[in-house]
């Protein structure tokens, strides 16, 4: 083979070769294959270059043509992905674009989830969803700090270790109450015997207040006494905060009624009823209206004792209560009660204390009920007539009903 004939043999073997690798290159590159252009839009691309995969379940699907910083800040930086048009059948409007990491330190490339079946089907050049992607940065900044709690953790157990060693060679050594009630068993033996003795007089005073119960029980039911729990309107004191409530809401009554104290009691100090027709119309409104819930609010007036006053009110509205309830069909866990005590009346109640019977609409609130036990002193007497005070002033605007 003449030299000539050699040299344009190797001219067409050079060009074959570079005509396959373009042919194979524009294959990865899908320079030669029919594809489409969809974009998603990121706050952070995460180092992700023009070129890199794009994965359609994992599959190698397309590439990134471009990516686009935004015009001006708080605008988002738009890639865009040149696809395959095979992937157009299960790409959907509701598909998800991620950018994601090769491993650990790999490159990054977009991922594309399927689409749903009956949704739409994208267009050409139309924007997906997106989420975020996941910084190695910030993860690292992240494990870093738990990293550093756990060391402060570890730190603490073994301070609270030490200070552990501390307290018990002090109690091996007999240093303390305890190492002393540990070490000396004289100390020991003599404190058991006292909580023996201390367990004894409880049980001895548990069973003095049953028996005190016992007879106070059969007090009520003697006649001797009958006159006095008769002339007071109730017998059982622990049932005067059955329905009782802490205070009043907020919003104003649709109904309100008004008496003087004098209009139904028998005397000052007693809860006895005397008219009870003047309760009639009450009844009758409660049993023909619907409401979300009743109060009945009890006060005195300034004279007497503070703690009696309040108990009285108490009682009082427990009686009015349960005549309205027994003589009228309505739902009585609708009506709550409410004993101010001593509480300061203008008008003609002056003096005397008065009664008001407050109606409020369906939908309002009902205000916790209290569970204080009645007719024991509170730990802090000093603080009551505040408290009472407190909810006289969010009393609504009176309505005297005749």
């Amino acid at each position: 083979m003449s030299k000539i004939a050699r040299l344009g043999a190797f001219v067409v073997l050079t060009l074959a070769i570079l005509a396959a690798g373009v042919f194979v290159i524009g294959s990865k590159e899908y320079l030669f294959r029919s594809t489409y252009q969809l974009k998603a839009q990121f706050d952070n691309v995460a180092g992700l270059a023009t070129g890199a995969d794009v994965q359609v379940g994992g599959v190698h699907s397309g590439t990134v043509h471009s990516i686009e910083l935004p015009h001006k800040p708080g605008e988002q930086v738009t890639v865009v992905l040149d696809l395959d048009r095979s992937t157009h059948e299960i790409i959907k409007r509701d598909s998800v674009a991620t950018i994601e990491t090769a491993g650990m330190l790999g490159n990054q490339y977009v991922a594309i989830s399927f689409g749903s079946t009956g949704q739409p089907e994208v267009t050409d050049g139309e924007i997906i969803q997106s989420e975020p992607p996941l910084e190695m940065s910030e993860l690292f900044k992240k494990a870093s700090g738990i990293l550093d709690s756990s060391q402060q953790a570890i730190g603490n157990a073994t301070l609270a270790t030490e200070h552990l060693k501390s307290v018990s060679a002090k109690i091996d050594s007999g240093q303390g109450t305890v190492g002393a009630l540990v070490n000396d068993k004289q100390l020991y033996s003599n404190l058991a015997r006292s909580t023996a003795t201390l367990q004894t007089t409880m049980v001895q005073a548990q069973t003095g207040v049953t028996n005190f119960r016992e007879n106070m029980e059969a007090l009520k039911h003697n006649f001797l006494l009958k006159g006095y729990f008769k002339k007071r309107g109730y017998e059982d004191s622990a049932e005067l905060g059955a329905h009782r409530i802490a205070g009043l809401p907020k919003a104003e009554p649709v109904k309100s009624f008004t008496f003087a104290a004098k209009q139904l009691f028998d005397d000052h100090d007693s809860a006895k009823l005397r008219s009870e027709k003047s309760l009639n119309s009450v009844g009758e409104y409660l049993a023909q209206n619907q409401f979300g819930f009743a109060v009945v609010v009890v006060s005195t007036g300034m004279e007497g004792d503070t703690q009696k006053d309040l108990v009285l009110t108490e009682a009082r509205a427990m009686v009015l209560r349960d005549y309205l309830v027994e003589n009228f069909g309505f739902d009585d866990s609708r009506l709550k009660t409410l004993g101010l005590g001593k509480q300061a009346e203008p008008g003609p109640a002056a003096g005397g204390g008065s009664i008001q019977i407050l109606v409020f609409s369906p939908g309002t609130e009902v205000p916790n009920e209290e569970v204080r036990p009645t007719g024991i002193s509170s730990t802090a007497p000093a603080e009551q007539p505040d408290k009472i005070t407190d909810v006289a002033t969010h009393l609504p605007k009176r309505v005297t009903q005749q």
